[in-house]
């Protein structure tokens, strides 16, 4: 099931796998987690292994239609995995597989009248060429009250073909009643180390940027692709390491330089502030453990080990209070300049001389 390309999620892959061998498919799924970990390659991968020629022997050779590859053998073992060979599987990959629909919206939500035509009205026509029918509907968690009341009427008594996938971000928003009805697979959140080995190997990333992305995903790949190829990205990172690395010596004038600067990143504020905690993570191990390895700044080691000489335990603990208090103080909506000036001149009162 191409689990190679959904990084760090084999418990869901083996699920649709051993569901498929054994015979024992839901009507009904929902697959939960942050954008970006993978939940549409999943679904595609479930629904073409589901529609493959492979694991449907019987019902090839009971309907009289041929292998597309050559092979007219019925007995063939499901492996619960797509041959990628077949019409069917190449249908998918080619998004033309028609008994494989993709349930659309133009508006900011998905209403009744999406579900009811997309999927109520259509339901009962029986598959086109293949053994199920399967409705695939991403960002389902912009379903209204209305659209899942609709829903749930299919969920409850669907046809014996019908398979309903459903994407999210948020599963609690759904209606207990079709939850109760659903298998429900949340995604976990993936090694730092499986996602920085991603970004190198696939992406060309260097170890350094890698592991910076990485961190900051929580565990979210498709977050730290984003990252690690960004623009925007790297120019945030380079300010705050800057900043930091000068901050001791600056004077009133090099800081109201750095308020303005961190003026122009005010959309990526949240990441501005883990950048600053991570930092004095590094500067806290370092001065701990003394293992360059163990760092994500590793490119600038030497300026955290001095740091980590002129900060002592209580007031690296004051400056990522300070830090937290500062971000709170942001969301609050608390004048942004003077939340950063305070902040930065608390970071330098610290730094010792």
């Amino acid at each position: 099931m191409e689990s190679a390309r959904v990084l760090g999620q084999n418990h869901i892959t083996k699920h649709f796998e051993n569901a498929i061998k054994m015979g024992k498919i839901s009507h009904a799924y929902i697959i939960n987690g942050e954008e970006g970990t993978g939940k549409m390659r999943l679904a595609v991968a479930f629904a073409k292994a589901l529609q493959c020629v492979e694991n449907n022997p019987e019902f090839y050779a009971d309907n009289n239609l041929q292998f597309d590859f050559g092979v007219e053998d019925s007995n063939r073992v499901v492996t619960g995995r797509a041959c990628n060979e077949c019409k069917s599987c190449k249908q998918t990959d080619s998004k033309n597989q028609p008994d494989i629909k993709y349930v659309t919206y133009e508006k900011s939500g998905i209403g009744v009248d999406e579900i009811r035509e997309q999927i109520n009205d259509d339901i009962d026509i029986k598959p086109y060429s293949s053994r199920y029918k399967i409705y695939i509907v991403d960002d389902s968690e912009k379903m209204t009250v209305q659209a899942q009341n609709a829903l749930l009427k299919t969920i409850e008594e669907p046809p014996e073909y019908a398979i309903i996938i459903l994407l999210t971000t948020n599963a609690d928003i759904f209606l207990p009643t079709i939850l109760s009805r659903c298998v429900l697979l949340n995604m976990r959140p993936v090694k730092e180390e499986l996602i920085k080995n991603q970004l190198m190997s696939q992406y060309n990333v260097s170890n350094y940027e890698a592991s910076v992305a990485a961190v900051f995903s929580g565990g979210n790949p498709g977050k730290a692709i984003k990252l690690a190829t960004s623009e925007d990205f790297k120019e945030l990172k380079q300010h705050v390491t800057g900043m930091l690395g000068a901050l001791e010596r600056a004077g009133m004038d090099i800081i109201s330089s750095y308020v303005k600067e961190a003026v122009s990143f005010k959309k990526q504020i949240e990441e501005y502030f883990s950048l600053m905690r991570i930092w004095f993570r590094d500067v806290l191990l370092y001065k701990t453990i003394k293992d360059i390895d163990s760092l994500i700044f590793q490119d600038d080691y030497r300026l955290i080990g001095e740091m980590s000489e002129k900060i002592d335990y209580v007031d690296l603990n004051e400056i990522l209070k300070s830090i937290d208090i500062s971000q709170n103080r942001i969301k609050s909506n608390v004048n942004f300049d003077v939340t950063m000036e305070v902040l930065f001149l608390t970071i330098k009162e610290r730094i010792k001389k």
